[in-house]
């Protein structure tokens, strides 16, 4: 199984196509105040880093690290398609943001996902997060599950 996951612009056609398909899918599981998507043009600011998952060469998954100016970082847009899950598709993304956030000298990496995605919860939480509350400009949300790593010095 060939899986390439590089740093890429997220303004390209198949990406664009995969982010609707997030949306998509999100908006099936979340009513729209508790979906908290970033848009095409956040994902091209300089404080972001844009990975994508390529699976003999079509983008099949992407996701970005937001740097938060504290020391910290947000994982925003994690998403597999349909048709790569259960290709380790998703862990090999999180373990290339660990990797990105750990070699920034971050402190932390945090994330929000909703309640009803038991497969990356379960993500997430494999990979050493933790439950913490409401973080940045987040409020509290019955929907939303906020989570955290720290990350060593």
């Amino acid at each position: 199984m060939t899986v390439e996951i590089a740093q890429e612009p997220p303004r390209q056609p198949e990406v664009e196509e995969l982010l609707a398909l997030s949306d998509a899918y999100a908006a099936a599981l979340y009513p729209a105040e508790s979906n908290h998507m970033v848009d095409l043009a956040t994902l091209e600011k300089p404080e972001v880093r844009f990975f994508v998952a390529r699976h003999q060469g079509v983008i099949v998954g992407c996701c970005a690290l937001v740097e938060a100016g504290d020391g910290t970082a947000e994982i925003k847009r994690m998403f597999v398609h349909q048709s790569a899950r259960g290709l380790k598709i998703g862990r090999r993304l999180l373990d290339r943001l660990l990797e990105e956030a750990q070699g920034a000298g971050l402190d932390a990496l945090r994330l929000e996902t909703g309640i009803y995605q038991p497969e990356a919860i379960a993500l997430y939480r494999s990979a050493g997060f933790e439950e913490i509350a409401p973080f940045g400009s987040y409020q509290p949300d019955p929907l939303s599950l906020f989570m955290e790593r720290r990350l060593a010095a």
